[in-house]
């Protein structure tokens, strides 16, 4: 599970030696599409611009509004300011007030591309919230799920484009090529795929970073297998090379019926989505970028609601209520053995770690590490048991296509309240 293992071909200097490194595998079932560097960023740009005169591309930009105020979102504006092939961007912005809301309204200028923003924290909006809260349809709590949710209900209400990407605000090493390679497997005719996610290598000063995807994904998968057997599902899961990556791509008509998770376990849930609805022929992960790095949260040890303690369990508990969904049984002597299994898996896997830390002169605290093994171990329990507890909870969003059907104005007033605000913004 180590990077030997997600490396695509890659130009590299070394004392002024430029080499090639070459990976060509295909060991899943998803379609791995690569970045050998043989094909420039305006080469790629060039045809989806030809692509764009047919296909309209959207893109959506969760923010929280003290992302602004950081390096990594202007570089991002200014990043996706030089592309051409867009035809609109959704921005989701979380906890503004009004006057912040104007302000970045100002500061998405920068993008040089009609956008739209949503307010979550408006009037407006709150009032939309509370209508589908006293049927039960809205989301239960707020944070990126949400925001999500919300930005691709304006995205079938405005029904233009026929794709639609979506990334995260905080990616401190952005570039426009990420972005790029993002749109075109599910922009290009001639490709069959309906969902595209990203994958590139957690590593940034001079560390491995994607502590849950190593040291709870992988292993947790393995686990899986071992205690309740095989299945088409892991199978799925085990193909992608950086599960928990924030960035995917859609085609148009997923969206209606794509099931939204309120909590941190949106990325697996959306890739349970995937393997739900459509073939794995229609699925693939891109080659995204040869570094990558945002902002960490904390381990949180002793808040198992907040930091990486959090998502943890947020994880662990979408992938156990799947795996419930596919008829599989769950009881205290499988969670105990299912932590067994993980911890033991997960402890060899540091030792496969601080040998390719050392073989690539990267730093390693094997004693945090196991640290944070014995966290997750520890949560594979009260995941369980949160489970056995309450097995009917669910924390998805219902789809838009159930909101149409209860409320079929819903979202054209939706549009119209966005609209609304966006005309005052300016």
């Amino acid at each position: 599970m180590g990077r030997g293992c997600q490396i695509g071909t890659r130009k590299n200097k070394i004392k002024g030696i430029s080499f090639v490194m070459g990976d060509f595998s295909q060991n899943g079932i998803i379609s791995n599409l690569h970045d050998f560097g043989t094909k420039s960023t305006a080469d790629i740009e060039k045809e989806l611009l030809k692509f764009s005169k047919e296909r309209k591309m959207e893109l959506i930009l969760p923010s929280l509004y003290s992302e602004l105020k950081g390096d990594a979102l202007s570089n991002i504006v200014k990043q996706i300011g030089e592309t051409k092939y867009l035809n609109h961007i959704i921005i989701g912005l979380d906890k503004a007030s009004k006057s912040e809301a104007i302000k970045a309204w100002k500061f998405f200028k920068g993008l040089n591309t009609p956008f739209t923003i949503l307010w979550n924290d408006g009037p407006k909006l709150k009032k939309l919230h509370e209508e589908l809260k006293e049927k039960g349809l809205a989301p239960s709590e707020t944070g990126k799920g949400r925001n999500v949710w919300y930005c691709l209900g304006m995205c079938i209400a405005r029904d233009e484009a026929r794709s639609v990407a979506l990334h995260d605000c905080d990616i401190k090493t952005y570039d426009r090529r990420m972005l790029a390679k993002l749109f075109y497997p599910v922009v290009n005719p001639f490709f069959n795929f309906e969902f595209c996610k990203g994958y590139y290598p957690r590593i940034a000063n001079g560390k491995m970073n994607g502590r849950v995807a190593r040291l709870l994904v992988f292993p947790l998968l393995t686990a899986l297998e071992k205690t309740i057997g095989k299945s088409d599902y892991l199978e799925f899961m085990k193909s992608f090379k950086y599960p928990l990556a924030g960035e995917f791509s859609f085609r148009r008509n997923v969206l209606p019926e794509l099931r939204i998770s309120s909590d941190w376990g949106i990325e697996v849930g959306i890739l349970s989505e995937m393997q739900r609805n459509f073939s794995p022929q229609n699925i693939c992960q891109v080659d995204l970028a040869d570094k990558y790095d945002h902002k960490h949260q904390d381990l949180s040890a002793n808040n198992e609601n907040k930091g990486l303690s959090r998502m943890s369990l947020d994880i662990i508990k979408t992938l156990i209520r799947k795996l419930a969904t596919q008829g599989n049984t769950f009881s205290p002597e499988t969670f105990r053995s299912l932590k067994a299994t993980y911890y033991r898996y997960a402890l060899d896997l540091i030792d496969i770690y601080r040998s390719d830390a050392e073989m690539n002169g990267f730093k390693f605290d094997s004693h945090t590490e196991e640290k944070t093994v014995e966290l997750f171990a520890l949560n594979i329990m009260k995941a369980g048991d949160s489970f056995l507890k309450s097995p009917m909870d669910t924390p998805f969003i219902p789809t838009w296509s159930r909101v149409k059907s209860a409320i079929p104005d819903y979202l054209k007033r939706l549009k119209e309240a966005i609209n609304e605000d966006n005309k005052n913004f300016s």
